[in-house]
């Protein structure tokens, strides 16, 4: 970090020396020279941010205050964070300043330059409102003129850029209403009543949307605002340019009440009900309103670390260093899978091993050479592994292995379906070398062997030689290895992302064939599959003695285990039919179920269930994460209508709905429980719970949860349930029993959690607004830190958001509720940066161990296990991440 000092006169005439001494909060790097001969300074910080760019915070150093002057780079965090570094002045200095404030107000009020009444910007205040009036982008505004001129170039007309190619030209090709309102705003600033601009009028207007003074954003913002340029802003103006941000931004519930937010905006800076606001009125209401909560309870000490370390990895110049590095770095993160694979690919090795070299002493060999070698020691493979395939769904015994035995320790129980799927390629491989060495080359051999060759063959293939193919594929040995690969063959290929998740565009009658019921009912092809496995196993041309035909020796055990299980699940599922309590259909297309809790049902928030419901599927059954906590009377799943069996489930349901009242949320909503009228419903059983790599997080005082969209459902479940424990140790330290006994229930370990749930749509946060409500009622100690993030609205200090950010904060300063969420809590606009989120979290939890669980689209897995893993290294704070199978 650089430190740099420059002495500045003070602004006031009657400024006069004094002492030499300056207030500094937290060691930023450094010591700060100080000028001996003025009582003002200004000091400008510059350090490193995360992506290499730097941040520069101005203080401005006065006797024994310190205010901050600017902020250049950063995000609102750190422009929160800088705020701390302020001290207010002793009351002598107060009123020193005061007496001069009011002598330069006097002289202000006389001036004849003001073009408008100015209030007195607050320094910090002012730092904060310029983010918010940022007209371009990071990716908007970064290229100079000379690439705007060559873009004016290729879609100009004549030598005019028409209006509609002017988001185009400046590189602002989204929000095209917006860009409409802006060149409009511009053009009328200039008396420009065409709809084309020439390249002189462009510069002009690029100059003044990248002129990054306050009072040139301020002037622009205010004339998009302005429609018929008198200088003020009537109530129908605001309105206007509300509807157009919560259009541009997506947000249709802000939208449909633009009117009434308009009157709020009115109401709070119309002071003299003139009927309109001026400039210093908008002004006034950016460099006041608040910013956005962080909910940071940070000390200096803490504050200095965050402000100043940079956590950026070193390059290690030495390539074998590096390398030697990176290896370990790559075991210490996969060991637990790197034994099982070694151990997997071990045994395989070893068997096809054992049986090549049986079979290459064998008189079958001078016949058919390496080809039955080969064959042979590949079905000695498949043999192990169709066997082993059947262990990882086994979710009953896995259940209780993860949760009642301490093989978790060195087993990885989360990654059973990944290593169900590597298995599955294992059979693939073992099947295609079987069946190839048999096809093309033990086979072709055998039909062109001498008779002399043949006669060592007789006993096994009989005294007459095959004469041809058929012979071999019509016996026994031969349809069902035919048959079972064409059953594996459909059933492998429909279970692949492509197929299973509908991504290729194929026609209409293919389409059909492919989803999750293709990839369901193809699965279970499985009970076929290996009946004919037996039956291949048991009639062998060359092992015609029982106890060398092995293949029921593999699959006994595994077989009679998953028997049971499923057998478990049948009756289980059988009497634990469930009641509806409620029915809610929410935006985005999400059903949530609450029902009636089956006697004995017990479960851990973060596992999940299988549902089925007849009326849709008499066989299938789909896994839904529990969003009720565990000490819930009731049982509730959010189910996201993706495919069709959810999307005939939300049909049958919505047929009992109806619109809710004033003060329920959703879009269609049927609660059972009331009224004399109770609906027909469908008949749900349930299956379950089972274990999740989510239902670990007891084990870790320090919770980060991060869930996309619908992933956000098994966090939910622990949000619930760390504050079900807040409430408890509440009841315990003020000695409350329950029914008459003292709840015995020991809390758990978790003291601290970080939620952060992203999402694209404004309606997606109905979801769980009782429990956001919740926690910002009961969470006194701010246990439980929120973070909500809609990614359809610009990121803030983007100009298409900053009317909206600011209504936000004025509506929940106001009412204490969020405009974007409906809750207590606020709203972040675009996606959150996660490098600064585990800074946050590694700073303030040094020499601690947290717990980070994702749920949500594979895409950011890569990026978040990546950062548990660089701040484990390079902090004292070790995060263990945990991906939940989405």
């Amino acid at each position: 970090m650089e430190i740099q000092h420059s002495k500045h006169e003070s602004s006031s005439d009657t400024e006069s020396t004094s002492s030499t001494r300056v207030g500094y909060s937290g060691p930023l790097s450094g010591p700060i020279l100080v000028n001996n001969k003025k009582n003002s300074s200004k000091k400008s910080a510059r350090f490193k941010d995360d992506d290499n760019e730097y941040v520069e915070i101005t203080l401005d150093i006065r006797d024994d205050s310190v205010s901050v002057q600017n902020i250049k780079g950063g995000d609102p965090e750190t422009a929160m964070l800088a705020t701390r570094l302020e001290r207010r002045p002793s009351f002598g200095s107060q009123l020193s300043f005061k007496m001069r404030q009011f002598s330069q107000e006097l002289k202000r009020m006389t001036s004849t330059k003001a073009p408008f009444n100015k209030v007195d910007r607050n320094k910090s205040g002012a730092a904060r409102a310029l983010q918010g009036l940022k007209f371009m982008t990071k990716n908007v505004g970064t290229e100079g003129w000379s690439e705007i001129e060559k873009r004016f170039d290729e879609l100009s007309v004549n030598g005019s850029l028409p209006k509609s190619q002017f988001g185009q030209c400046i590189g602002m090709n989204e929000s095209k209403e917006f860009v409409g309102e802006l060149f409009d705003a511009l053009a009328r600033r200039r008396g420009i009543t065409s709809s084309a601009i020439n390249k002189a009028e462009l510069r002009e207007f690029w100059e003044q949307i990248t002129d990054q003074s306050f009072d040139a954003r301020l002037q622009t913002f205010f004339d998009m605002v302005d429609k018929n340029a008198d200088g003020r802003i009537a109530e129908e103006e605001v309105k206007e340019i509300i509807a157009l941000s919560a259009s541009a931004n997506k947000l249709s519930k802000i939208q449909e009440c633009a009117e009434e937010y308009a009157a709020l905006i009115m109401e709070e800076l119309d002071k003299d009900n003139l009927g309109y606001i001026e400039i210093y009125n908008l002004e006034t209401l950016l460099l006041q309103a608040p910013s956005q909560s962080t909910n940071l309870v940070t000390d200096s000490r803490i504050l200095s670390r965050l402000l100043s370390e940079k956590l950026v990895p070193t390059r290690e110049r030495n390539p074998i260093k590096r390398w030697g590095r990176g290896v370990a770095y790559f075991l210490e993160d996969n060991w637990k899978r790197i034994w099982v694979l070694a151990l997997w690919i071990s045994i395989c090795a070893g068997l096809f091993t054992w049986k090549f070299i049986q079979y290459k002493h064998r008189a079958v060999f001078d016949v058919m050479g390496y080809c039955v070698t080969t064959a042979k020691g590949a079905a000695e493979t498949t043999k192990f592994n169709m066997a082993l395939i059947l262990l990882p769904v086994c979710r009953n015994t896995i259940t209780w292995l993860r949760s009642r035995t301490k093989l978790g320790v060195v087993v990885p129980f989360d990654d059973n379906i990944n290593f169900h799927k590597v298995v599955a390629l294992g059979i693939a491989i073992g099947v295609g070398l079987h069946a190839g060495a048999h096809l093309t080359c033990d086979f072709p051999r055998l039909l062109h062997a001498t008779d002399e060759e043949y006669e060592p063959m007789k006993p096994f293939f009989g005294d007459d030689r095959p004469n041809n193919y058929w012979w071999f594929v019509k016996g026994t040995e031969g349809w069902t290895g035919v048959t079972m690969v064409v059953l594996m063959t459909i059933a492998y290929i429909l279970a692949q992302p492509w197929f299973r998740r509908n991504r290729l565009n194929l026609p209409k009658p293919l389409k059909k064939l492919t989803g999750f019921n293709a990839f369901w009912y193809s699965h279970h092809l499985f009970v076929i599959v290996y009946a004919l496995f037996i039956v291949h196993g048991y009639y062998l041309y060359l092992s015609k003695k029982w106890y060398k035909k092995t293949t029921w020796m593999y699959l006994a055990v595994p077989m009679l285990l998953y028997a049971c299980e499923r057998l478990i699940r049948a009756f289980r599922s059988g009497y634990k039919s469930v009641k509806i309590l409620k029915v809610a259909v929410y935006p985005g297309n999400v059903l949530s179920l609450h029902m009636s809790k089956p006697q004995g049902f017990k479960y851990t928030s973060g596992q999940y269930i299988f549902v089925n419901c007849a009326e849709v599927s008499p066989f299938q059954w789909h896994p839904f994460s529990i969003t009720s906590s565990s000490a819930d009377d009731y049982l509730s799943v959010h189910i996201r209508t993706l495919g069709d069996w959810t999307s005939q489930l939300k049909a049958l349901f919505v047929k009992v709905c109806q619109p809710p009242s004033v003060n329920q949320s959703g879009l269609l909503r049927a609660d059972i429980g009331k009224g004399d009228n109770k609906p027909r419903l469908p008949k749900l059983l349930i299956d379950g719970p089972y274990g999740a790599p989510a239902q670990d997080y007891k084990k870790y005082d320090v919770l980060l949860l991060v869930g996309l969209g619908i992933g956000a459902t098994p966090l939910i479940s622990i949000v619930k349930d760390v504050l079900n424990n807040i409430k408890q140790q509440k009841e315990m330290e003020e000695g409350i029993e329950t029914g008459g006994v003292k709840n015995k229930k020991k809390p758990f370990a978790t003291k601290r959690a970080y939620f952060y749930w992203v999402t694209r749509e404004q309606g997606s946060f109905e979801w769980f607004r009782g429990v956001m409500n919740e926690v910002a009622e009961y969470d006194r100690d701010r246990v439980i830190e929120l973070h909500n993030y809609c990614t359809s609205v610009y990121e803030e200090g983007d100009a298409r958001s900053a009317l909206i950010t600011m209504l936000q904060s004025l509506h929940h300063a106001k009412n204490g509720v969020d405009i974007v969420s409906g809750t207590r809590v606020k709203t972040h606009f675009a996606r959150p940066n996660w490098h600064k989120v585990f800074k946050h979290v590694a700073v303030n939890h040094a020499d601690q161990r947290v717990g980070v669980f994702y749920c949500g689209a594979p895409g950011l897995t890569g990026e978040l296990r990546r950062l548990a893993q660089d701040f484990s290294r390079k902090t004292s704070t070790k995060f263990d991440f945990h991906k939940e199978n989405f």
